[in-house]
C-alpha cells in the first residue's frame, strides 16, 4: 500500500468520513496525482489530463485549475474540506491553505470548526498531526495582525489556513483599497492545488 493511500484510508477512518466524502477525498487523491500543480502549470495542460480521468470536466472557471464537488446539503462540505487539508499537508503537496466563506454565518462556523480543538465539530479530530501542532488559522482578523504572514510561520511546517469572508472582503475594499489589494497579492501566491471554496 502507498503512502497517499495509507493516509487516505487513515484520514477516512479517523475523521468518520461518509461514503460521498471519501469518493470526493479518492478523487482529490487521482487529481494530485496525474497533475504536478505549481506556479508554471498551464491550466489547458492540466484540463487536458484531469479529463483523462473525469471527462464530465469541461472548463475551468478560472484563469487556474478549479474543480467542485457537488455535495448534498448536510453530508459534511466542513468536514470534507478538513479531509482535503488533511490529505494535501500529510502527503506534502502543501501547508498553506484558503477557504473562502459565502457569508458571516459560515465564515464563524468556519473559524470555529477549524480553530476550536475542544469542540466536537473541530473538523481535525483524530489527526494525529494537528492534535500535536494545531494548524495557523488566518483570519480577517488577524490578517493585519501579521498572523500566518511572519517569516517563522511562512517558511515553517505547520500549516496556514487561511479562512476569508466574501462579504468582509468586499467591505474591506470598499473602506480600504490598499489593504484589499495586499490581500489579493499574497492570496494569489498560494498554490492552485490548495484554493479552496465553501459552496
Amino acid at each position: 500500500m502507498s503512502d497517499e493511500q495509507r493516509h487516505l484510508r487513515q484520514i477516512s477512518q479517523r475523521l468518520s468520513l461518509r461514503a460521498p466524502q471519501e469518493k470526493s477525498l479518492q478523487i482529490l487523491a487521482n487529481l494530485v496525482q496525474a497533475v504536478e500543480f505549481d506556479k508554471t502549470l498551464d491550466p489547458d495542460l492540466a484540463l487536458a489530463e484531469i479529463q483523462k480521468l473525469y471527462p464530465s470536466v469541461t472548463a475551468f472557471e478560472r484563469e487556474f485549475p478549479s474543480v467542485c464537488f457537488a455535495i448534498a446539503t448536510g453530508v459534511g462540505k466542513t468536514r470534507l474540506m478538513g479531509a482535503f487539508i488533511a490529505f494535501l499537508l500529510l502527503t506534502g503537496h502543501s501547508k498553506n491553505f484558503f477557504v473562502l466563506a459565502p457569508n458571516t454565518t459560515i465564515y464563524d462556523k468556519l473559524v470555529a470548526d477549524f480553530s476550536r480543538q475542544t469542540s466536537p465539530k473541530y473538523v481535525f479530530r483524530g489527526i494525529a498531526q494537528f492534535a500535536q501542532t494545531p494548524p495557523i488559522i488566518v483570519t480577517g482578523d488577524t490578517w493585519e495582525k501579521g498572523r500566518g504572514v511572519r517569516g517563522s510561520d511562512l517558511f515553517g511546517s505547520d500549516a496556514i489556513i487561511n479562512i476569508f469572508n466574501v462579504d468582509k472582503i468586499n467591505k474591506d475594499r470598499v473602506a480600504s483599497a490598499p489593504c484589499a489589494k495586499r490581500s489579493a497579492k499574497a492570496i494569489s501566491t498560494i498554490s492552485p492545488a490548495c484554493r479552496t471554496s465553501c459552496c
